[in-house]
């Protein structure tokens, strides 16, 4: 792909090539091949050097080789691979009681409770559902809102990703320009604070989801929900400024339509400035959605609802989930919340992740290239540019850059609409050594590659 197409495709971000795979050493292309054989077409491995791993602990990998790498992208263990608390939590609760939600159990109860106490006023009344996967999460808050609005539309911003189902797919145009949108979705270009001035940014998007509420109800299909991840992270990740979502909030409501915040990227601490990625725009969802880190790697994943908004759901449809909130699965919960806490990771995520920004920012002084540095706590966008005055998003260069920290160890993706953009989001146990040996990679993979 060249560098200036728009990829508009988040599986094919940073993924190996298959038609390469005779450039690899015979081990790996025997299991590329059984892979491809047993797995089929529509899985995809990152780097143009597939890795191997065998191991993890804290925010390291290793391969069978017994080589080191630094996991600078992983947010699903936010407590760092096969934390201790976690693992021997879901081992006793293993060995103790596996079962579903429809028996009286304190443990689900407990964890509800300690999880609306993140929450501020929402968690004062909220109810807590649970399912196993961040896009059965936001599959289910979208049937909610679609239940208790009467209407279809759904807004969501112009590279969003929402899940893997066939509705949350629906509305996740990231997964690429093949991939078939729901009719009743509507795209709002995302809040590019690198090329729209700042001040604009709020207005901007106020006025397009003004204009795409309009034109779904002049179709008859009304506004039942926009739903956005407040750090935008499929769309290039911009954390600020934090006056955009509560205006939109706004109007969504004023249109009969639910404000439903996508905290699968942005929750459980990842932005340092507060627990819930919403929080930090001063706005109060009328949904929330929540996976991924939740359990430190064990498939755990739930929303918090408005009691008016999930009441009629209840009444008319009623919900069950044979493994969503099921015994091991809370404990698992229950433990990363306490580790996240008890480790004061929030704290980490605001430290460590302006070390790391103030880092780049120091590289880009020396290398035209990086263009801008952005994000919240632990959660790092880098936008490659071919020409910085003019912005231009370099693909290339991204990719180029991604798959040296790689051959050097040091794990990290790339994203948005023209993949350029540096992802790094790692463990939120990632200490200042770590930081340390990322930014000592990237400055030596500046140096040694075309351009400087």
């Amino acid at each position: 792909m060249s560098s200036t197409a728009n990829t508009s495709n988040l599986t094919m971000v940073n993924a190996f090539d298959p038609e390469k795979a005779s450039g690899l050493d015979p081990k790996t292309q025997e299991m590329v091949r059984r892979r491809e054989k047993l797995l089929g077409p529509a899985y995809r491995l990152f780097y143009q050097q597939p890795v191997q791993v065998v191991r993890g602990s804290g925010t390291r990998l290793w391969n069978p080789d017994g080589e080191e790498y630094l996991d600078a992208y992983n947010n699903v263990v936010p407590a760092g691979h096969a934390n201790s608390r976690v693992t021997a939590a879901v081992h006793q609760q293993m060995q103790t009681l596996s079962t579903h939600t429809r028996y009286l159990q304190d443990g689900i109860l407990d964890y509800a409770e300690d999880l609306l106490g993140t929450m501020g006023p929402l968690g004062d009344t909220g109810h807590v559902m649970f399912t196993c996967t961040g896009s059965e999460a936001n599959d289910l808050a979208l049937r909610i809102a679609k239940h208790h609005t009467g209407h279809e539309g759904i807004i969501v911003t112009s590279e969003a990703y929402h899940g893997n189902s066939e509705l949350t797919s629906g509305c996740s145009p990231a997964l690429g320009s093949r991939a078939r949108l729901g009719t009743w979705v509507r795209q709002v270009p995302a809040p590019d604070s690198y090329r729209i001035p700042r001040e604009q940014l709020a207005d901007l998007l106020v006025e397009h989801v003004r204009e795409q509420i309009a034109d779904l109800q002049r179709r008859g299909q009304g506004l039942a929900a926009f739903i956005a991840d407040s750090v935008f992270s499929s769309d290039g990740i911009f954390g600020e400024p934090t006056d955009l979502l509560a205006p939109v909030a706004k109007v969504v409501r004023d249109a009969g339509g639910l404000f439903i915040a996508d905290e699968v990227q942005s929750g459980f601490a990842r932005t340092g400035d507060s627990f819930w990625g919403y929080q930090r725009h001063g706005v109060q969802p009328d949904i929330v959605t929540m996976g991924k880190p939740m359990g430190n790697g064990y498939p755990v994943a739930g929303l918090v609802a408005r009691p008016g908004v999930v009441e009629r759901f209840g009444n008319d449809q009623r919900y069950f989930n044979t493994f969503g909130g099921n015994t091991v699965a809370i404990a698992a919960a229950q433990a990363t919340l306490d580790v996240l806490r008890d480790d004061d990771l929030l704290t980490n995520a605001r430290t460590i992740g302006q070390v790391l920004r103030d880092g780049i920012a120091e590289l880009s002084l020396r290398y035209e290239c990086l263009g801008d540095i952005r994000g919240a706590g632990l959660y790092v966008g880098v936008e490659v540019v071919s020409d910085r005055d003019g912005k231009v998003p370099d693909q290339a260069r991204a990719s180029a850059i991604v798959n040296a920290m790689r051959d050097r160890r040091v794990l990290i993706s790339s994203t948005g609409p023209s993949a350029n953009v540096l992802k790094i989001r790692p463990p939120l146990v990632f200490s200042s050594d770590d930081a340390d040996w990322l930014l000592s990679t990237l400055a030596d993979v500046m140096s040694t590659t075309d351009e400087g």
